[in-house]
């Protein structure tokens, strides 16, 4: 079992920047494939982007690509994700999920994420 704590979220003003963290409790990231969701509200969750085991290979959702940047600290056992360029539409709850089977690093679709955390708000003002 892995419990996964999402932080970072926050307000910022559009064109601002935040970066999120996700911890994993008592362990490392390096056997888990990893990703970002976001869910905005009435919404449901989408995918924004993911990093293999290894950390060599990442995925972008479109809508995110050139502005966020996922990353993992094997050691800490934390996973990033730098947000830059804000725009109100990136306004949502964020969530941190791990995957023990996925290991390439492009999987986009909720079901193939084992563990999830509670989430952490993100709301950006134009």
């Amino acid at each position: 079992q892995v419990q996964l704590v999402e932080s970072g979220g926050g307000l910022v003003q559009a064109g601002g920047s935040l970066r999120l963290s996700c911890s994993a409790s008592g362990r490392t990231l390096n056997n888990y494939a990893m990703a970002w969701f976001r869910q905005a509200p009435g919404k449901e969750r989408d995918f924004v982007t993911a990093i293999s085991r290894s950390g060599r290979n990442t995925y972008y959702a479109d809508s995110v690509k050139d502005r966020f940047t996922i990353s993992v600290d094997n050691v800490k056992g934390t996973l990033y994700l730098q947000m830059n360029s804000l725009k109100p539409e990136d306004t949502a709850v964020y969530y941190c999920a791990a995957s023990r089977s996925q290991n390439s690093g492009r999987g986009s679709y909720t079901t193939e994420y084992d563990y999830w955390g509670q989430g952490t708000q993100v709301t950006v003002s134009s």
